[in-house]
């Protein structure tokens, strides 16, 4: 692809396969180089979240169209992304400040703010490495299941521990941002109909929510982005609870 001498490659043109490694990384970047290209945009998923692609796209003179590794790096682990969302006072559910590793550190968390809970991995998302408890008979089992499932899905099995919110609105916000500091949202959509924590339908605008419950998350979609110094198209995801927090 090529604009006025402008040279583009879009990854999702390219068969990439279930398994992407450094060695593949490196023949990209490689590859872009001796063609002359400008610019790389990985497409979505595989190549687009993974930070040392864009690293090594920045290394080698060459634009990567998406964000900065250093924001791929952040809100690609949930335990740092909380911090990101806590630093920019935006409300995040009660969890572990940091990755849980023993059931005893689990259940001192879980008898705290009471059950159920959520496990949930670290590294990664798409429904993987995510147990919900409802009882102190099933942590220990459910921590372990999660640890196992995170490491097989991510090569990571960090996994942290927040109150489970009862049959929540799973609220996303659109957000665009550049270089220089230019940050607006394209407004909310509802993605509460899910399966296996997976979304299924999602509809826009989210018109079960009241006016100024949405202007309120599309608000704090910006602090996150800001708090991140996030670049390019991204997604900022909220969990509304019945009472409306």
């Amino acid at each position: 692809m090529a604009f006025d001498g402008f040279k583009i490659v879009q990854m999702s043109d390219v068969h990439v396969g279930p398994m992407i490694g450094d060695v593949f990384v490196k023949k990209i970047v490689a590859l872009a180089k001796r063609h002359n290209v400008d610019a790389i945009h990985p497409g979505y998923g595989l190549l687009s979240e993974r930070a040392s692609f864009a690293r090594k796209c920045r290394e080698a003179g060459i634009k990567f169209i998406g964000p900065t590794p250093e924001a791929i790096d952040a809100l690609g682990d949930k335990i740092a992304a909380r911090k990101i969302a806590e630093a920019a006072g935006v409300p995040v559910v009660p969890g572990t400040p940091n990755a849980i590793r023993t059931a005893a550190e689990a259940r001192a968390f879980a008898d705290r703010v009471g059950y159920p809970v959520f496990v949930k991995a670290a590294g990664g998302g798409g429904g993987r490495g995510m147990r919900v408890v409802r009882s102190a008979a099933d942590l220990e089992e459910s921590l372990l299941r999660a640890q196992s499932e995170a490491k097989k899905a991510f090569g990571d099995d960090s996994v942290f521990i927040e109150k489970l919110v009862v049959r929540p609105k799973h609220i996303e916000v659109q957000v665009l941002a550049d270089e220089h500091g230019n940050m607006v949202h394209l407004f909310e959509r509802d993605c509460s109909v899910q399966r296996r924590h997976q979304k299924v339908v999602e509809y826009a605008p989210a018109w079960s929510l009241p006016v100024a419950l949405r202007e309120r998350v599309a608000a704090d979609a910006l602090k996150v982005t800001r708090q991140a110094n996030y670049t390019n198209a991204g997604m900022v995801e909220f969990l509304v609870g019945a009472d409306g927090s």
